[in-house]
């Protein structure tokens, strides 16, 4: 643990804790949850007073009447917004899964907007550099998983901003699927990529802040100068309907809350040749492949998992995996949403795959041990290891990063 780290942090975030945000343990609960930018514009943006502010944000970056907040600030003479970033996708959600909408003028506002993706270091510092801003902000909602790539767009983000000079501010949207626990295994430093930058669970159990000031207290070399506008209303227990707000698509394959639920083991099946249901109306959900019967979804019934049962299913994929050709294997009806733990799920899943499907392959390039983070998983399911096995094999180095994440909790 980085003591003196911590000290700077507190010391960058005073100024964000004195105007637009409370202490933690005394943030009164309220019927309506208040996300960081409805807190911001609240206070009239004056966090943003004087300053050049570019936004890094994408289609989930809306109010609670689903207009834009790039729209917003735009129109509000308050703030002096210059330039927006846009992540994978792009910032108003054109492109598909692996793109992005490159370098163009927004038609709504005028506004330059920069290609963020796949970016980092100093050619994204360049773009900042370029841009001319003085601020950065970052509003992105997240799905609560290691491999969602918009963390790791924070991440870097965070990185350029330290090295181009600017300031950082984080406006907190709430984890889609609570805040109450991290889960899954650790990322190893050697499998990092796009997927996985940094050694965090595969189920992080936090809010895009909560992830910032973990990034600039543990993993950045020299902290940028952050600020996060926190939430009001929200409990590490809530699920993203407690909310009140609208769910807007983060990508293309993420079309509801439900997808989310799933989404931190069940995206596991990207690492095999079984399709994870893209292509369907329930991505994530429905898993399947040529050859794949009944005795899949009987298997992993068998196993009795919490807060989930499993139902044969059969479906055709529109693209992607086994793209208009009729598969089978099962899809996930989760009744207890408290009890289920999707990382559990998800190896118990690829376990009983593998037990009753003689076709079951990982992918050639091993993209497995990318979306888990080490050889582990996989090597100890080829070995034969049941669902237990594998999960005990990852408690070690899962409790020591709880105590980390722990340090960083905005709710409590």
């Amino acid at each position: 643990m980085r003591l003196s780290r911590r000290a700077l942090l507190a010391a960058t975030t005073a100024a964000t804790a004195a105007s637009v945000s409370s202490p933690a343990s005394a943030a009164p609960r309220t019927t309506r949850l208040r996300t960081g930018f409805e807190r911001l514009a609240a206070d009239g943006y004056a966090l943003l007073d004087g300053q050049k502010v570019g936004i890094v944000t994408n289609p989930t970056g809306v109010t609670r009447d689903v207009r834009h907040i790039v729209d917003v600030m735009h129109d509000d003479a308050r703030v002096d917004l210059t330039a927006v970033f846009g992540p994978e996708h792009g910032f108003r959600g054109t492109a598909q899964a692996g793109g992005s909408e490159g370098r163009h003028d927004d038609p709504a506002t005028g506004l330059p907007v920069y290609d963020t993706y796949l970016k980092s270091g100093r050619p994204l510092a360049d773009i900042f550099t370029a841009s001319g801003v003085d601020t950065v902000v970052f509003d992105i909602q997240d799905a609560g998983a290691r491999f969602y790539t918009y963390i790791w767009t924070l991440y870097d983000c965070m990185e350029a901003a330290q090295l181009a000079g600017k300031r950082f501010v984080v406006l907190d949207r709430p984890n889609p699927v609570t805040g109450r626990a991290a889960l899954g295994p650790v990322l190893h430093k050697e499998f990092a990529t796009f997927v996985g930058r940094q050694p965090i669970a595969q189920a992080h159990g936090m809010t895009v802040a909560e992830l910032a000031l973990l990034f600039n207290g543990e993993f950045l070399d020299t902290p940028v100068p952050l600020e996060t506008v926190r939430m009001t209303g929200w409990k590490r227990s809530d699920f993203y309907d407690a909310s009140g707000l609208p769910w807007v698509p983060p990508s293309p394959n993420m079309p509801t809350p439900d997808t989310a639920l799933v989404y931190a083991g069940t995206c596991l099946f990207e690492g095999t040749n079984l399709s994870e249901g893209r292509g369907t109306t329930r991505p994530f959900e429905l898993l399947g492949a040529e050859g794949v019967d009944r005795r899949w979804a009987a298997a992993v019934n068998e196993l009795e998992l919490p807060g989930v049962r499993f139902r044969e299913a059969y479906f055709a994929p529109t693209f992607s995996k086994f793209q208009g050709k009729t598969i089978g294997g099962v899809q996930l009806h989760v009744h207890d949403r408290a009890a289920f733990d999707p990382v559990r799920t998800g190896v118990a899943l690829l376990v009983t795959a593998k037990r009753t499907w003689s076709g079951f392959a990982w992918r050639a390039d091993n993209w497995i041990d990318k979306l888990t983070g080490s050889t582990q998983v996989r090597t100890m399911i080829d070995a034969g290891a049941d669902t237990d096995e594998v999960v005990a094999g990852w408690q070690h180095e899962l409790a020591a990063f709880r105590r980390v994440r722990g340090e960083y909790l905005l709710y409590r």
